[in-house]
């Protein structure tokens, strides 16, 4: 899975609660790998329907429209 408009495989997502802290992860095929370092119990869950941002340009989506 990549972005649709500039085909990177690197990503993040906001906080709910913290619009400033993101998670940032690579896609592995449909397989999401956080980063080390950050703590197992606080990332957050990856649905469908999930606000995803491409940390290379500026797209984002729902995490299901990821090509």
């Amino acid at each position: 899975m990549k972005c649709p408009t500039c085909g990177s495989d690197r990503f993040y997502l906001k906080d709910d609660e913290d619009e400033y802290e993101i998670y940032e992860f690579t896609l592995k095929g449909s397989e999401v790998q956080f980063d080390e370092g950050l703590d197992p119990g606080s990332l957050p869950n990856v649905t469908a329907d999930r606000e995803t941002y491409c940390d290379k340009c500026a797209w984002h989506g729902a995490f299901d429209t990821l090509t």
